[in-house]
């Protein structure tokens, strides 16, 4: 058996360079969000020849269009700006067409506005609150006690914090917008960390019914013991095949699934090496007193 708890101070300062090394990157820069969330018209054109970024920037200035992240790749033109409707599009493609001589065709004209922005982001912390209020319940009552779903609940906060932080960077340095597909990935990091802790939380409830209240630490590494490669397997299968989609998938899923990625990861790290220890804590805690 393998004492895997005797290295809880090295789980304890990885976690902490992780997840500060995300809460400064979300403190310093912040997010990129989409149009699902704070509103405005998502606009790619295709342009039958090559042009200047500048000319294209400054039509549209004169055509009192507000715009960000404007980019040029190969003939194609990628803009955000604030909500506009079909007639203001249809005008400002018309004298994109006439003053820079070249024939556009719309790829793809997303509008949405502020109201509908604010209540995706409301019905998303809705979301998440009522998944983690479920999680706590269910952990409740599936495993007699309080501590069990503390110790899973704090372990996804965790797994929680890690997908965040690293995303504040995947969006700094690599422009990924926080939009519905990143909440969707999220919601699942979580489930997938609840998923491998309740494996190795129902071998030490196995224990303490069976051999009755002992050492936990004893108990809990056991439990590592016996679930580790059998976790490791598990998760190795979703590792190669997420990987393989970032790597070769389409850019419109290429950042979600990075972060189920790294949601796969640190779930699988935090159910031995955080949620473990947690409950080890805990229920050592209550034997004291």
């Amino acid at each position: 058996m393998l004492k895997f708890l005797k290295f809880t101070w090295l789980y304890v300062l990885i976690s902490t360079i992780v997840i500060g090394s995300g809460m400064y990157s979300i403190i310093r820069y912040g997010f990129t969000y989409s149009i699902d969330f704070i509103g405005g018209s998502d606009i790619e054109y295709q342009l039958d020849k090559k042009t200047d970024l500048k000319k294209v920037s400054e039509i549209i200035k004169n055509n009192k269009i507000k715009t960000s992240q404007l980019k040029l790749e190969k003939n194609n033109v990628f803009f955000k700006a604030k909500p506009i409707d079909e007639k203001q599009e249809a005008k400002l493609r018309g004298v994109l067409e006439t003053n820079l001589k070249l024939k556009i065709k719309t790829l793809r004209f997303e509008t949405v506005g502020p109201v509908i922005g604010r209540e995706t982001m409301q019905k998303t912390l809705i979301a998440s609150f009522l998944a983690t209020l479920g999680i706590l319940i269910y952990m409740s009552f599936a495993f007699k006690g309080l501590n069990f779903a503390l110790a899973a609940i704090l372990a996804m906060i965790h797994d929680f914090l890690v997908v965040i932080g690293t995303y504040s960077i995947f969006s700094h340095f690599f422009g990924a917008e926080i939009d519905t597909m990143f909440v969707t990935a999220v919601l699942t990091t979580m489930s997938f960390s609840v998923h491998d802790t309740i494996i190795i939380f129902d071998k030490i409830r196995e224990y303490l019914k069976n051999e009755g209240r002992g050492d936990i630490t004893h108990y809990a590494n056991r439990a590592l013991t016996e679930t580790m490669v059998r976790s490791l397997n598990n998760s190795m299968t979703i590792m190669f095949m997420l990987l393989s989609l970032t790597l070769l998938g389409g850019a419109s899923i290429r950042f979600f699934v990075a972060t189920l990625l790294v949601g796969t990861i640190t779930g699988t790290y935090s159910s031995p090496f955080i949620a473990t220890p947690i409950l080890v804590w805990l229920e050592g805690s209550n034997s004291k007193k």
